[in-house]
């Protein structure tokens, strides 16, 4: 009768009896441990693979007080923001022999909860807590006896919660400053809604760049692309148009360039348009391509591993860093020959 028929997984005792060895050596040899000859080590690792054998984990984490596993909890269910941070993070952390379990809560607290005493019980030597805004969030509801935590696109309530976050003033003076670069002297910004902290960071980097602040030219609204359209046509309903539009996001942005072009304006020759986020699949589907400032977000996940990496290390880690943003320029801000 072969292993899957008896629907039993094997045991360290049965690799150590189809090798012919003891118990002990069977466990060092598959533990990296003590003192065997070469042939040994071999040959208890050859049984382990003819049977199937797998070593308890759970067990081999309790030993060694270290599982190489961590735990990841968003809320971002569409996975906009998290899936970059995600593949940078799980990159770093591959490399350094530890394993990522990703859990999606969908705002619902008691979800989440039940995600992390999964993964408490999982005994994971970190978290990390991410989500699809970088506002502050509650704090988690179970105490997690110390255990290395970080936030990555998303902050702790708790006092100097170690925060890793793109810096959205930064990035959108970037996007400000190239348009005054293209000689454009009456820029408009349009956004979210201003209980984001990330629209009014945007909204900052955006007055300190702009090189005359006029209130006309500053609306807010929905994460939208319909907000866009209705925006785009209310900034060209104003005796002074403006002649460069900085949009919060990449889909307020897109909405713009449709009410554009529906009125038969130029882009960029009339009015230059740039975005933020530098969603890919949208960005570059705009006609015209569009400028965006990107968050880094696979960067941002890279170096929450290498952080994490160091906390699991013994090193304790406090506040909260900004990493910068880059420009993206494409057509819609080109300027013309």
């Amino acid at each position: 009768m072969t292993q899957d028929d008896t629907n039993t997984r094997p045991t360290l005792r049965d690799v150590a009896r189809h090798a012919g060895v003891s118990l002990g050596t069977a466990s060092k040899a598959l533990n990296k441990a003590g003192t065997l000859r070469q042939e040994t080590r071999e040959k208890v690792l050859s049984a382990a693979r003819e049977l199937g054998f797998r070593p308890n984990d759970l067990a081999q984490a309790l030993h060694r007080g270290q599982s190489f596993t961590v735990g990841l909890i968003s809320n971002d269910s569409f996975g906009r923001f998290t899936m970059p941070i995600m593949e940078g993070l799980e990159t770093v952390l591959h490399e350094a022999g530890i394993a990522l379990f990703m859990c999606n809560a969908t705002d619902d607290p008691e979800r989440e909860k039940r995600h992390i005493d999964q993964l408490l019980g999982k005994r994971v030597d970190g978290l990390v807590f991410t989500g699809r805004r970088a506002d502050r969030r509650p704090a988690p509801g179970l105490s997690l006896g110390g255990l290395p935590t970080l936030y990555v696109f998303s902050q702790g309530d708790e006092p100097g919660a170690p925060c890793l976050l793109p810096d959205d003033e930064g990035g959108a003076r970037l996007a400000t400053e190239h348009l005054v670069s293209l000689g454009r002297n009456r820029i408009a910004h349009v956004s979210g809604p201003e209980d984001f902290e990330a629209v009014r960071l945007r909204r900052r980097g955006y007055e300190a760049a702009v090189p005359t602040l006029d209130p006309d030219l500053v609306l807010h609204g929905p994460w939208s692309e319909a907000w866009g359209r209705e925006a785009g046509a209310r900034l060209l309903a104003l005796p002074r148009k403006p002649d460069a539009i900085f949009a919060g996001n990449d889909q307020i942005a897109r909405g713009i360039v449709e009410a554009l072009r529906e009125r038969q304006v130029g882009i960029p020759d009339d009015i230059a348009i740039a975005g933020f986020d530098n969603w890919t699949v949208m960005a570059e589907a705009t006609r015209p391509p569009l400028t965006s400032v990107d968050m880094n977000l696979k960067t941002l996940g890279e170096e929450a591993g290498h952080r994490l990496i160091r906390m699991i290390k013994g090193e304790k880690l406090t506040g909260t860093t900004r990493l910068p943003c880059t420009l993206v320029p494409r057509a819609s801000t080109q300027p013309t020959a």
